[in-house]
């Protein structure tokens, strides 16, 4: 009669403390993913990790060496097929370090009201963009891109590394305007791009009216660590789409909240 060796289930304090850190960590990856398409993939790692565990313990040879394999490249797997996210990750962490206590200390000395008013004049010019858009059905497409990564933006945009204001906004979106054809892209105070082409979403469950404009909206939250106002040209409604979710018909003072929430 065969017996079952379940010596690996004793834990100690530190082993518990172990386990709760790579939890914790797993979790935090998972938020930076959620929404994304790499978010399956990333559940799909784990899933076979986790079975490997399983079926090493119960020394289920053949499928302990089949996953075992799976397990041996797990890094360097991780690496290929997130190297986006992990490039990113990475980029972020650098980046803002030094802007995250620039933040605080700005707080520090000019106290929050002061940091929230100088939020809101950066944008003004976006919000009353929108507005003007909405009454006139101009259909717009604007992404606020926490770090612009130039590969992924500047091989199909026009650069621009423009000041935020309205009226060079609305002079994008016009009609007749030879950039209006594609998505703004905002980030480090800057209109950095536009006219940009970028990728749709793969989801198959969006409402029927949604078009080109809001699947490039909600394709470009999954694929980078971004957020996108749409502003529809046939009802002059307004989303907003963020981690690959889209909330739809949103008011002035909702868009508002956001931005000062994620710009």
């Amino acid at each position: 009669m065969h017996s079952f060796d379940f010596s690996f289930l004793k834990l100690g304090v530190f082993d518990i403390l172990d386990v709760l850190l790579v939890a914790f960590i797993i979790y935090q990856l998972y938020n930076l993913i959620r929404g994304t398409i790499a978010a399956n993939i990333f559940i799909g790692l784990i899933t076979i990790y986790l079975l490997y565990m399983v079926v090493k313990a119960l020394h289920m040879q053949l499928l302990t060496g089949i996953l075992g394999k799976f397990a041996d490249v797990g890094i360097i797997a991780i690496i290929i097929v997130f190297q986006q996210e992990v490039r990113r990750f990475l980029l972020l962490v650098g980046k803002n370090a030094s802007l995250q206590r620039n933040k605080a200390w700005w707080k520090y000395f000019f106290g929050k009201a002061e940091a929230e008013k100088n939020n809101f004049a950066r944008i003004k010019p976006i919000i009353d963009a929108c507005k003007s858009m909405k009454q006139t059905r101009t259909g717009a497409l604007i992404v606020f891109a926490k770090y612009y990564d130039e590969q992924f933006y500047q091989n199909s945009c026009e650069v621009l590394d423009a000041k935020i204001s309205k009226r060079v906004l609305e002079s994008i979106f016009q009609k007749n305007s030879p950039l209006h054809d594609g998505a703004v892209v905002i980030s480090e105070n800057k209109i950095k791009s536009a006219s940009c082409i970028l990728p749709v979403t793969e989801k198959a469950d969006l409402p029927a009216q949604f078009g080109l404009r809001h699947r490039a909206g909600i394709g470009v939250t999954e694929a980078n660590d971004a957020t996108a106002i749409i502003v529809s040209e046939e009802t002059g409604e307004i989303s907003y789409a963020k981690q690959g979710r889209i909330k739809m018909d949103i008011s002035f003072a909702e868009l508002e909240k956001l931005l000062n929430k994620d710009f």
